[in-house]
């Protein structure tokens, strides 16, 4: 295995000709060389290599953001551990999008100037072979081509009623249009209306070996230093800094020195790359879900949201440092690909898969879903305590009527279990995790009970009801999240002069059409019996009613005594025409209308 040159990307470190490197760990070694600093500053051979490359990515994934930085296989392996700690443009590898409604597109300018490489008359002097016996290298840099990288990053988050599909078109499309732009000036961008937009919203991240006086975060800012960027370099006159290393093995030197003994498996590789990138994807379903304005209404459900995101930011920390314990075994022979297999294995039987995650983040934006559908839009959402108290105690509100959601307060098993699993071990235990498999089939949902939810709708109905006839300063109508066992889902909590009177109001509800009897001396009423009102309001007009909001004020009122089931109507004008509907009363307030019924006087 040790036997062949490498070639690594530098990722912002300091590799030098001369630096010892170890590919076991990826890390070089400072402060301890082969030759003395004089001897290497004679010795290097210097080719210029002016270039200049410009590329485009839309896509954000851990492969694409490695691939444009030319990082191997193996390389990507520590990085995708933690292994390695990038530096300057190569930062830009931890940008990661913070939202699935983010659109993304990279540009990256890359510029080379020149190629450094060791004389094999250096090689074949060495000054302090002693280095061979420490073992703590396996590789010398020999070669260095330096130049310099920039990182210009465009984003744009779409709203929820935009078509992301468009954005990321007018995306791409505006941002290929900056280098031209930049060259012929502002005065020959065209645009479409919708590209124009996009650019108005753009934000600009930057990551470069260049020095900027400012870095850039908005499209205009991006115009400007592109514009910059060819002469920066020449300005700053340097040489920019390391890009592309090659590695010598130690052993071609000296039998004794340490060696890379096998290389990390490509196929393991790329499954532990699949296993972060579903991380990356369930972290910003949980940032856009812990952002829902249902979220912030509902602090129990946001309680949840922000303890899995918890879990889940523990969970990929132990999960790397697992990478980092047996990665650098492996390539030195101390331990097989198995190990790394192992580590798969434990997570593919956590709580932590894909699958599962995903999964339990569909059944919380069901029950947003399920808490937003139930939220009227011109009625208050208590969020504390304290906001429900100074509603309730409020001296000039007699009655406040609220809709209480009593079962968002629960144990959840799952995020139950993502605990149990890194208490218990995790992946330093896996003999303790190994018998607790978790299935989300398993967990129950209080949404997903029909029972509960046919009560839901009810409730809803009858408040909603309730709330749009009864609009006055003396009741009060609010939503809250209270948690009450007794009536699972949700409740109509009544509650008066300041305190709680019925914890399952029944507010009396709209009532059947009247049955209207004539006859030459009178008309006659008969209305169904209301299981919770005290009497009944009457309401008649001469005209066909409208929807109009105005409208309510052309209806003439009488109340009964009592919940009597008919009732007659005086002082009618014989030969008219008129429509008739009547609502149920109770001591808290009136019910919606019945529909009309249209009747002409004898």
């Amino acid at each position: 295995m040790d036997s062949t040159c490498m070639e690594i990307a530098a990722l912002g470190r300091p590799l030098y000709p001369g630096m010892l490197y170890d590919c076991r760990r990826d890390s070089f070694i400072p402060g301890v060389t082969l030759w003395d600093k004089k001897a290497l500053l004679d010795d290097i051979d210097v080719r210029q290599q002016p270039r200049t490359h410009l590329k485009f990515a839309s896509s954000d994934t851990l492969s694409d953001k490695a691939n444009l930085l030319d990082i191997s296989g193996s390389l990507k392996a520590s990085f995708l551990s933690g292994l390695v700690e990038v530096g300057g443009s190569a930062k830009y590898l931890h940008d990661n999008k913070s939202s699935a409604r983010q659109s993304r597109v990279t540009m990256q300018y890359s510029q080379t100037t020149c190629f450094e490489q060791l004389t094999m008359k250096e090689l074949a002097h060495i000054t302090y072979p002693q280095v061979f016996e420490q073992k703590t290298a396996t590789h010398v840099v020999t070669a260095v081509l330096y130049g310099a990288h920039a990182f210009m990053v465009f984003d744009h988050t779409s709203a929820e009623n935009e078509n992301k599909q468009n954005v990321e078109g007018n995306l791409f499309s505006v941002v290929k249009k900056l280098p031209n732009m930049s060259i012929e000036g502002e005065a020959s961008l065209q645009m479409t209306d919708g590209e124009k937009e996009v650019a108005e919203n753009i934000s600009v991240t930057f990551y470069g070996d260049f020095e900027l006086e400012e870095n850039p975060t908005t499209y205009k800012n991006a115009m400007d230093v592109y514009k910059k960027l060819p002469v920066l370099m020449k300005q700053q006159q340097n040489k920019g800094v390391p890009l592309t290393v090659w590695l010598f093995p130690l052993t071609l030197l000296d039998s004794n020195a340490a060696k890379l003994v096998r290389e990390i498996s490509m196929s393991l590789v790329r499954k532990t790359e699949k296993v972060l990138e579903e991380m990356g994807e369930v972290e910003r379903r949980c940032n856009d879900l812990i952002k829902n304005q249902m979220a912030d209404n509902f602090p129990d459900v946001k309680a949840r949201l922000v303890k899995f995101q918890d879990v889940h930011i523990d969970y990929k920390i132990a999960f790397q440092k697992a990478l980092v314990t047996v990665l650098p075994d492996i390539r030195g022979g101390t331990q097989e690909d198995k190990a790394l297999g192992d580590i798969l294995s434990i997570h593919n039987t956590s709580p932590f898969t894909a699958d599962k995650m995903n999964q339990w983040l569909d059944y919380m934006m069901s029950e947003l879903s399920i808490l937003s559908s139930c939220v009227l839009k011109d009625l208050k959402v208590v969020t504390s305590l304290g906001s429900l108290h100074s509603i309730i105690l409020d001296p000039t509100v007699d009655v406040v009527v609220c809709l209480s959601f009593t079962s968002l307060k629960y144990e959840d098993s799952y995020l139950a279990a993502t605990e149990d699993f890194l208490n218990h071990g995790g992946f330093t235990k896996p003999e303790q995790t190994k018998e607790k498999l978790f299935s989300l089939q398993d967990a129950q949902f209080w949404f997903n009970s029909p029972e509960i939810s046919k009560r839901m709708r009810q409730n809803l109905s009858l408040f909603t009801a309730f709330s749009k006839a009864n609009k006055n300063d003396k009741v009060k109508f609010i939503i809250a999240s209270i948690s009450d066992s007794s009536y699972p889902g949700t409740s109509i909590r009544l509650y008066q002069e300041g305190s709680l009177t019925d914890s399952n109001f029944q507010p009396v509800s709209k009532p059947p059409k009247p049955v209207v009897e004539t006859s030459d001396e009178k008309v006659t009423l008969n209305f169904s019996k209301s299981p919770t009102g005290e009497r009944f309001r009457v309401e008649y007009r001469t005209t066909p009613p409208t929807d109009s909001a105005t409208d309510v004020d052309a209806w003439k009122v009488t109340d009964t005594s009592d919940a009597q089931t008919s009732f007659t109507l005086n002082e009618l004008t014989p030969g008219e025409q008129y429509w008739v509907r009547y609502r149920a009363v109770s001591d808290v307030g009136v019910s919606e209308a019945s529909n009309s019924v249209p009747f002409t006087s004898q």
